[in-house]
């Protein structure tokens, strides 16, 4: 595909997006921080990028500063072992991760994000709207109150608004679609409904537009689901890799690197990896593919999900570094564009804080995987796969369980995929 059929790709793909909108207003449900809706050319671009980046700076740099020395302030200050040491790591970032939750709530439901990040910056209030979670449990009560009714086969005899006005504040409308049918019965209009005359109850009758955002976070839940692996094999990076480095020796003449320091190579890999996906990457996946953008959001996690095995595989023999920052390149950014475009408008904050809940879950899952194999290898006296002194034990089996973990997750991850819709909105 030669330079001009790319220009065209490109050209077509921005035209796209351009017609996205409907006039001068952004249609996706965005506000400014008065609640009003934003015009194309007063928002955004790159003067908004350093308010953004030098505050995730800010937070990264305080996060970072203690996930990657704590597992050796426990183990050499606390003198805890590397087993309970590893566990507590993964057990604290793991509750790191689970707070974003909170705020995804507010930011959805109440404040918005501009005014959530203000607020846990400093102290602030603001009126609230409505919740993203009254609204999933909306349509499964209405569902199950009309458990015995007949589905309608003409879909424009569901319940929506006749208007182009979504019922959901901040939110497009959304096609009806043929998954999931049983939830339907939410937005089926009965004869009691004709005879209150109330169409106004969303316990009873929602909308398809409120059916189908939940139709859409149930059915990102098994793409969501396959992360938490990835997210407890990312977990060794402040834990066992750090144990792993804090017996080698990491002597550069009279220099010594301390082990939390060898995080670094995973950071200097991600830096290397995102110009090479733009520069490098996607021109030659266009060729294959002949997408603008060369992979998908769900190709891009296989792929990290694929780099991720080869990481581990790489850990039990060599250092792994450059492939783990390969593996987060891929898997955690697409993750992150994926649940914020297939995300319902009026839910991209929460969708984005449950990406979040699996590095929160990964790392869980991480402490009870450390927490079994303890107590396997080490029953009849022996000295366990991951003893205090690792010369003495066996790290590489543990490595290799989690390769092995990784593979029968990324089997599960393609066939989720393959079955996965992209969402409509009107």
């Amino acid at each position: 595909m030669g330079s001009q059929e790319e220009e065209r790709l490109l050209a077509d793909e921005e035209v796209a997006f351009e017609t996205c909108s409907l006039g001068p207003y952004i249609e996706d449900g965005s506000v400014d921080i008065k609640g009003k809706r934003v015009l194309w050319h007063n928002t955004g671009n790159w003067r908004a990028c350093p308010f953004i980046l030098g505050n995730e700076c800010c937070e990264r740099l305080a996060y970072y500063g203690i996930s990657t020395n704590l597992v050796t302030y426990l183990t050499n200050i606390l003198h805890q072992g590397n087993v309970s040491a590893a566990r507590n790591v993964t057990t604290w970032e793991g509750t790191c991760y689970i707070t974003p939750l909170i705020g995804a709530v507010l930011a959805d439901a109440y404040w918005g994000r501009y005014w959530t990040i203000a607020v846990f910056s400093t102290i602030y209030f603001i009126k609230p709207g409505g919740s993203p979670i009254t609204r999933m449990c909306q349509v499964v009560v209405a569902s199950l109150c009309k458990w015995n009714i007949d589905i309608p086969q003409d879909s424009s005899l569901l319940y929506e608004l006749r208007d182009k006005t979504s019922a959901i504040e901040g939110s497009r409308k959304l096609e009806l679609s043929d998954k999931l049918k049983c939830l339907d019965k939410a937005a089926t209009v009965t004869d009691l409904d004709v005879k209150m005359g109330d169409f106004s109850n969303p316990w009873r009758l929602c909308t398809i537009t409120q059916v189908e955002e939940l139709k859409i976070l149930v059915c990102m839940f098994p793409i969501w689901a396959t992360i938490i692996v990835f997210s407890a094999v990312y977990a060794q990076m402040s834990t066992m890799f750090v144990e792993q480095g804090m017996v080698l020796d990491t002597s550069l003449g009279s220099f010594t690197i301390p082990p939390a320091s060898l995080s670094t190579f995973d950071v200097v890999s991600v830096i290397a990896w995102v110009p090479m996906y733009g520069a490098i990457l996607i021109p030659i996946g266009r060729k294959f593919t002949g997408k603008p953008r060369a992979f998908s959001e769900l190709q891009r996690m296989g792929i990290g999900l694929f780099i991720s095995i080869l990481s581990m595989v790489a850990a039990a023999v060599i250092p792994q570094y450059f492939l783990v920052g390969a593996a987060e390149v891929f898997t955690f950014i697409g993750q992150l564009e994926f649940f914020y475009d297939q995300s319902p408008d009026a839910m991209r904050s929460l969708c984005s804080a449950l990406a979040l809940l699996t590095t929160a879950l990964g790392n869980y899952l991480s402490s009870f995987i450390l927490t079994v194999v303890t107590y396997v290898t080490t029953r009849g006296g022996k000295t366990g796969w991951i003893p205090d002194n690792l010369n003495e034990g066996h790290l590489d089996y543990f490595i290799w369980l989690l390769a092995g973990l990784s593979f029968v997750n990324l089997l599960v991850y393609v066939y989720c995929a393959s079955r996965c819709k992209c969402k409509k909105a009107s």
